[in-house]
């Protein structure tokens, strides 16, 4: 790099007096001092930039990167506007502003002193050396640079181009690599986004963004405009910072030329630009109609058409005219105007029905890392109908394009349908049995939408829970997704499993109606109006949490076949593993809540009464195996010192549970105050119990399967046989973890019971081990969260026996089963009210079903299981409490 010049200036004194004796001021340079502006400039601009939002979690990393090394921003279109933005905000925040702006040129907005400095050094230059002076080859940005000060770099500008091209100019990209391969000071290329909207770039401009600008580079007018109008609607996005001497010595870079390297950079920098933009706003917009149209005139469905035709013996017109009636019913209708309207409508929800959102941002600024790599799919657990408006209005109010959702085809109701069309709803039904040519339509629909770039949201459980614990996937919506990625639509496709939880769910007595058998009410609007009491209580709050992104191709690469490659059972299996893995990833994520593991701990009591002291003793038991879990606990158990008592007086206040001395001297937090379950109240408690039972059901397993013993001694051979038998037997209730096998999950829990002086191993017997005096207890608390599932199965084999197989359809026997539940109840044959559950005897039926048991002619099978059943559930008449 050529060395700065230092021949003698032999101009006037009063010209080398006047430019301190150096020709080193340039209209790309914004003095560090405070007379940084002429004032009037100063003072517009600061009042100009005072709304525009900051992410601090992305601009926190600016200071580390400035004390390693030297920091340059990257934007990808030249202005000077984002140049004074930077310059400016950034030193309100305390953060590294840039004060050099290559090929930048921002005469007219310095101080007349500054400015008279910059004509006379370029006059007088050009009189002494025939040319400008020039910051590069003076070693004046070097200097400065090194000095410690910041740099903008700007990726495009027609006018450079030109001149880098054709007259052969100074490129800044070249300039920068020369420069980190003279200094041992690391080069931190850090870019940035100055967005002016959230909306997408239209895929036809309008005569507006011809004549000012469109939303990815707005026209100086244009930026005037928003920031006088709505300057809290513009933002700052920061990406990933690339160390420049990282990227030189990538081997991919060895033996390039200067040349080639600085195009290989300027691509990557602008592509991480792009690729950010892109997250923000989401992919080009195109019109509705254009997007059926790449749909239904792809070649690969005209064949498919021509073939239906053909093999239906229907006209091709007929085909086409169904097809694009099916896309009419299923595709959405995205725009960005109807969804900015109804985020300031879902804000006053938010807060008007809840406490408020509990957010994980670590998780979501994950998710938005994520999603500058590649098209994410979001894949909440569905607890409510509230789930995909809280999801898309938290993104898009955290500066990320509204997914794409599936939704059921029973919300296309009026008026909702249309509007979740317009929030980037498309609908799908629920079976595509007997429907080929629908299939096919909606997985093209599907295919086109992973083409062009847009996030998806589906929920794996394919419907709301009613219980309250994650329902088993279904996987078909996923083979449709894997389909689309196997034929090409993207490179890439990152899963993203997302928890939703609530304090209280507002369709809790229709989910407890649903499981006593009672029919499913449709949604309609007449439902919406009816809704509206609930504007007059508070649900306590909302939890969200982001888990890490899982990589499609990662998890590919782990597999010994291409993907593309794999026979249709293998490839069905790596659907399910999949489906299971998301699954479980939401469950290790949730939020546990104090309305959870209080209902747990007054379910699982062996008494109807219980004392203030009594259940606290079994909360605290539940507390250390979920700490032992790393389990995710709601801040309220930090900030509340009374937490049993507030839930206690939370739950007597919604009648689920009574204080039986509310006349007494004292209150709630009494150690001695009494309360008692309402008998008909203890379904709402298990739809909370559930909220938090998938940490506690391998701990239930092995608890049991050692309370059936009839010695306080067993081996660890024993117990595995009865994990597994258990773990099958619940199958159809709970999600497992596909990666850990029964032997090491068992292991795990004895570990665990050991940990908590539950157990003790044999000092000479290996792999034997003794219970301890307080682990009998403890034991109990842990296996009675499997009793209402027992009791649930037992009355299913029990009816099983009364029933044949070919004579009765499974609607019927459901009928029957909830008729014989109730009637054994009445008997006191089962105790638990919440066992005569739909949804528990429909897993059951599933269960028997696989194993070959249908009706009273398997008596083998059923006898089998009846004996097991029994055995288990008579553990809980060996305590004695």
């Amino acid at each position: 790099m050529p060395q700065r010049e230092h021949k003698e200036d032999k101009s006037g004194s009063f010209v080398k007096g006047f430019l301190n004796g150096h020709h080193d001021y340039y209209t790309s340079v914004i003095p560090q001092d405070s007379g940084m502006f002429n004032l009037p400039a100063r003072w517009i601009l600061k009042l100009l930039f005072s709304g525009v939002q900051i992410n601090k979690p992305q601009t926190a990393s600016l200071n580390e990167l400035h004390r390693k090394g030297i920091v340059v921003f990257v934007s990808k279109y030249k202005s000077n506007m984002e140049y004074l933005f930077y310059n400016v905000r950034y030193r309100k925040e305390n953060l590294p502003f840039p004060t050099i702006g290559f090929d930048q040129n921002i005469f007219c907005l310095q101080p007349i002193s500054h400015m008279l400095r910059v004509l006379l050094a370029h006059i007088n230059h050009l009189i002494r050396y025939r040319r400008f002076p020039d910051p590069y080859g003076s070693g004046f940005y070097k200097q400065r640079l090194e000095q410690g000060e910041t740099a903008l770099l700007s990726l495009v500008d027609p006018g450079n181009f030109y001149g880098r091209f054709v007259k052969s100019e100074r490129d800044p990209v070249q300039y920068l690599i020369e420069l980190q391969q003279e200094i041992e000071k690391p080069v931190y290329l850090v870019p940035h986004l100055l967005l002016f909207s959230k909306k997408p770039v239209k895929y036809h401009p309008s005569l507006t963004d011809i004549l000012f600008g469109g939303e990815d580079n707005p026209g100086t007018l244009r930026r005037l405009s928003r920031l006088l109008r709505t300057p809290h609607s513009i933002f700052v996005e920061v990406s990933e910072a690339i160390s420049l001497k990282e990227f030189l010595q990538d081997p991919e870079h060895q033996g390039k030329s200067l040349e080639s390297v600085s195009f290989k950079l300027r691509q990557t920098l602008l592509n991480r630009l792009n690729r950010h933009h892109h997250s923000i706003t989401g992919p080009v917009l195109r019109p509705r109609e254009e997007l059926k149209e790449l749909v239904l005139r792809n070649s690969h469905f005209q064949g498919f058409m021509k073939q239906y035709a053909t093999n239906h013996g229907m006209n091709i017109q007929k085909v086409r005219k169904k097809s694009d009636e099916y896309l009419h019913e299923i595709g959405a209708d995205y725009n960005i105007t109807v969804i900015r309207s109804l985020a300031m409508l879902f804000n006053w929800t938010w807060h008007t029905l809840f406490d408020g959102v509990t957010l994980d941002m670590e998780g979501l600024n994950r998710l938005k890392s994520a999603a500058r790599k590649a098209p994410v799919v979001l894949v909440p657990c569905h607890k409510s109908h509230l789930d995909y408006c809280l999801i898309s209005h938290i993104l898009f109010m955290h500066n990320m394009p509204c997914p794409h959702v599936a939704a059921g085809k029973n919300l296309t109701f009026w008026p909702m349908g249309p509007i979740f069309r317009k929030c980037g709803a498309f609908f799908i039904r629920r079976s595509f049995r007997g429907a080929q040519l629908y299939a096919e339509v909606f997985s093209e629909y599907i295919r086109m939408l992973v083409k062009e770039g847009f996030n998806m949201e589906f929920f794996l459980e394919g419907g709301r829970s009613r219980t309250g614990k994650l329902l088993l996937p279904k996987w078909g919506f996923l083979s449709i997704l894997l389909k689309a990625y196997e034929t090409g639509a993207c490179d890439e496709m990152m899963f993203v499993p997302i928890y939703v939880g609530y304090d209280q769910v507002m369709e809790e007595n229709i989910y407890l109606e649903e499981l006593e058998g009672h029919k499913k009410k449709p949604e309609t609007f007449k439902q919406l109006l009816k809704a509206r009491k609930h504007l007059k209580k508070r649900c306590g709050r909302i939890y969200l949490q982001f888990d890490h992104p899982i990589s499609l191709n990662d998890l590919l690469s782990k597999s010994d076949t291409p993907f593309a490659e794999m026979p249709r059972k293998k490839r069905h299996v790596f659907y399910r593993n999949l489906a299971f893995r998301i699954t479980h990833r939401i469950n290790q994520i949730s939020v546990i809540t104090p309305q959870a593991l209080t209902a747990a701990a007054i379910l699982n009591y062996p008494k109807k009464v219980f004392t203030r002291n009594s259940l606290t003793a079994f909360i605290n038991i539940y507390l250390e195996h979920l700490q032992i879990q790393r389990a995710h606990l709601s801040e309220a158990f930090d900030n509340e010192p009374h937490l049993v008592d507030k839930t206690l007086v939370y739950y007597t206040k919604r009648k689920f549970i009574n204080r039986l001395d509310p006349h007494k001297k004292g209150n709630a937090q009494s150690d001695n105050a009494s309360f008692i379950v309402i008998e008909e109240k203890r379904p709402n408690l298990e739809y909370y119990k559930n909220n938090s039972i998938h940490f506690f059901v391998p701990a239930a397993y092995a608890a049991l399967a050692i309370l059936s013993y009839e010695n306080f001694q067993f081996s660890f051979d024993t117990l595995n046989a009865d994990y597994g038998f258990l773990r099958d037997l619940f199958k159809c209730e709970f999600v497992y973890d596909v990666d850990k096998p029964t032997e090491e999950c068992a292991h795990e829990m004895l570990a665990a019971f050991v940990e908590t002086s539950i157990l003790t191993r044999h000092p000479f017997l290996a792999d034997t081990y003794n219970i301890t005096p307080k682990g009998l207890r403890r034991l109990f608390c842990f296996s009675t969260f499997l009793r209402t599932y027992l009791e649930s199965y037992w009355i299913v084999v029990n009816t099983l026996k009364k029933h044949d197989r070919s004579k009765t359809s499974r609607k019927n026997l459901i009928k029957n089963i909830l008729a014989c539940g109730k009637t054994y109840y009445k008997r006191g044959q089962v105790s638990r009210i919440e066992a005569l559950s739909q949804a528990n005897y429909d897993n059951a039926l599933t269960y028997f079903a696989q194993r070959g048991i249908h009706g009273a002619e398997d008596k083998e099978g059923i006898n089998l299981y009846t004996i097991m059943i029994s055995k288990y559930l008579n553990s809980f008449t060996f305590l004695k409490w």
